[in-house]
């Protein structure tokens, strides 16, 4: 929820163009109901959830017509619009698994004039998998090389890779949290939406029991297929790791952020020692973190996508806009090797414009 990314992007131009990006920061207001929703899912009001589904899918509308205001873009010369929306709960791990995500498809059809391929994730779990990560599969289609071998890390709330090796078909999961109680420990202590740069961080020192203590999570034990989210990694949890011992806050900070670097440097090394790694989300801005993951997988090299071509900011933007792709051309962007669904299948409904 740090903003509403878009991409215009032109799939005629072998193997892509972006024409234009933007970050739209939410309405402050539009932004603590949705944190409530997530947050509070307990006490959650089914009118309030109705009604923010609709207000997001003006949000996203806004943006997307900003957008191609900015680009000189007319709607009719834009066959799609892939949206992602906003998880509001995703629980695969459930008896009966599903995964939920908000902002209405139909308001943004119709505020834009552009079709829409909307709810990528639950075709998934309908058949059997995850329902994340979706990304490696276009990571696969854009990323791959025949000369090297190569980890592309996603570090937004959460932080999922995708290994590309020359030996195997893509795979990838979710290592555990990227930027998620970085965020939330540092609003909580200091009323910032982030640590810019890890700059907290480095002012504290990482306590080798609590980072021990925050390893001890199942979680990190499983092997993939596995996703995960803010259902496990928030701030109980990290209250419940902290217990009785009185830590400062910034000590705490530097503990989480190498709890970041530990849990994705660990996945590394147990399914792709020796590849290099190229970061993309909000993360890749956090150069402290970049250099501890340099450090646990040394001489592995660490850089960011924009070495490979692609704006870290905007991979996941131009992602749904493939997938949205693909939608409509009746092509599977899945894959059961990464999700553990029974196999490849056509993500997401479409919402024709006219």
């Amino acid at each position: 929820m740090d903003a509403i990314d878009a991409a215009l992007v032109d799939f005629e131009v072998a193997p892509l163009s972006i024409i234009a990006t933007s970050a739209t920061p939410f309405e402050p207001e539009l932004k603590r109901r949705i944190s409530a929703l997530i947050d509070h899912a307990d006490h959650v009001a089914l009118d309030e959830v109705g009604q923010i589904d609709v207000e997001l899918g003006r949000a996203f509308a806004q943006a997307a017509l900003a957008l191609m205001k900015t680009a000189g873009i007319s709607a009719d010369r834009v066959t799609a619009i892939g949206s992602h929306g906003q998880t509001l709960r995703h629980r695969p791990d459930l008896g009966v698994p599903f995964t939920w995500q908000i902002g209405d498809p139909n308001t943004l059809a119709e505020m834009t004039g552009v079709s829409v391929v909307a709810d990528f994730r639950r075709r998934d779990v309908a058949a059997g998998g995850q329902g994340a990560p979706l990304l490696p599969v276009f990571h696969d289609q854009v990323f791959r090389s025949d000369d090297e071998d190569r980890v592309i890390a996603n570090l937004g709330g959460i932080a999922n890779i995708t290994i590309l090796t020359n030996d195997s078909s893509v795979t990838g999961f979710d290592t555990g949290p990227a930027n998620r109680l970085l965020d939330a420990w540092i609003a909580r202590h200091l009323g910032k939406d982030f640590d810019a740069g890890g700059a907290w961080a480095a002012s504290g020192r990482v306590d080798d029991t609590l980072l021990n203590e925050l390893l001890d999570e199942p979680y990190l034990r499983l092997a993939p297929p596995k996703s995960t989210g803010r259902e496990l990694f928030n701030l109980p949890w990290l209250e419940n790791k902290l217990g009785l011992f009185s830590r400062a806050p910034r000590h705490v900070q530097a503990t989480l952020q190498q709890f970041t670097a530990c849990t994705l440097a660990a996945a590394v090394r147990q399914y792709a020692p020796g590849a290099s790694l190229y970061v993309c989300g909000g993360g890749a801005h956090n150069l402290a973190l970049l250099d501890s993951i340099a450090a646990l997988i040394a001489p592995n090299r660490v850089a960011s996508t924009a070495a490979l071509g692609l704006d870290p900011d905007y991979v996941e933007a131009v992602a749904f806009a493939w997938f949205a792709k693909r939608t409509l051309e009746g092509l599977a962007s899945s894959a059961g090797s990464v999700t553990g669904a029974q196999g490849a299948r056509i993500l997401g409904g479409v919402y024709r414009y006219a």
